[in-house]
């Protein structure tokens, strides 16, 4: 999100050269920087011990392509506590490990998504209402399902190591 008013007094921003920043959004009656905000979330390729990883169907996201966990971080959440909340809630299941792989600006959306691994217990899976469907599908299977440069497909990429 980019300002216009300040969020503080309300006042019209006004551009303002800051140091090494360049020219931004400017609060002269606060005197601060009105800086650039984005939303901070997760993005989750969770695996478990048959070499599987567990793909989404979610049709408000995509009606052709699967999709991996993801979801909003909380404010007073780290990042490692959002991957487990999101994958109890999506499919059910207890994390076992998260290791971070990599951050992907996803400017569409306003959006900073932070991309795990997450380990898990191959069992069925209990959907929240905003999952369509999901499955485990074999490692060699997975990028195929999966819309190719995608953010989901760059990090099931990366946490396979195809």
């Amino acid at each position: 999100m980019r300002f216009q008013y300040c969020p503080r007094c309300g006042k019209k921003a006004e551009m303002k050269e800051i140091s090494d920043e360049g020219v931004i959004p400017y609060c002269t009656n606060c005197e601060v920087p009105l800086w650039d905000m984005f939303t901070t979330s997760i993005i989750a390729a969770v695996v478990n011990e048959s070499g599987e990883v567990a793909l989404l169907r979610q049709n408000y996201v995509s009606t052709t392509n699967h999709v991996c966990v993801a979801g909003v971080m909380k404010l007073g959440e780290s990042a490692e506590e959002t991957v487990v909340r999101e994958i109890g809630e999506e499919l059910g299941l207890d994390v076992r490990s998260v290791a971070f792989v990599k951050s992907y600006p996803y400017e569409k959306k306003d959006m900073l998504m932070l991309g795990f691994k997450a380990v898990a217990e191959k069992k069925d899976f209990t959907l929240s209402g905003e999952v369509d469907a999901a499955e485990w599908v074999k490692f060699e299977d997975a990028l195929g399902l999966l819309r190719e440069g995608s953010i989901a497909w760059q990090l099931v990429k990366t946490v396979i190591g195809d």
